[in-house]
């Protein structure tokens, strides 16, 4: 891997500069895009939406295993064996329950993750589309997004199309 990172250093140093002066260059924030557009804050309302309720049941579920462990507790010495072992399985049958409906709606491929992807993928995709338009009129060879994994030590903000591709979409 380190072989791969130095030979691409090698060959950028290599590279006449005059080559990079023909490069242009431009960048977007999509975090500020994806603020900035209503329908990602309407996806995001309705996501919020939908993880409030389920936070709701799982607080209920949570607040009955409580319940069942404190009356366990109080009643557990003045309890016959089958009694106390039937009242552990129920204990035990509701917190499976608790934790099997945390990983329904939350796990990795959860109905949260579903539901986000249904509702961001086209926007995601639009936002794209728009982003290659805008990049193909200013005949860029790269874009690269700032709010990303890509660090930027200096970015001249001449080349910044966030506005432009915010724009262009809340047109559309």
């Amino acid at each position: 891997m380190r072989l791969i990172h130095k030979s691409v250093i090698v060959s950028i140093l290599l590279i006449p500069s005059i080559s990079f002066a023909q490069l242009k260059v431009g960048y977007v924030d999509s975090d500020t895009i994806m603020d900035n557009l209503p329908d990602v804050q309407d996806a995001r309302q309705k996501l919020d939406a939908m993880i409030q309720e389920w936070q709701n049941e799982i607080k209920e579920m949570e607040t009955k295993l409580k319940a069942q462990k404190d009356d366990y507790e109080k009643r557990k010495l003045i309890m016959t064996e089958q009694t106390s072992t039937e009242a552990l399985a129920e204990i035990t049958k509701l917190e499976k329950e608790i934790t099997d409906y945390r990983d329904k709606k939350f796990g990795a491929n959860g109905e949260l993750f579903q539901k986000q992807n249904e509702l961001m993928k086209p926007i995601q995709n639009k936002i794209f589309i728009t982003i290659q338009e805008v990049a193909l009129e200013d005949d860029l060879d790269f874009v690269f997004d700032r709010s990303g994994d890509i660090l930027f030590l200096y970015a001249k903000t001449d080349y910044d199309l966030t506005a432009r591709v915010l724009e262009r979409l809340k047109l559309e």
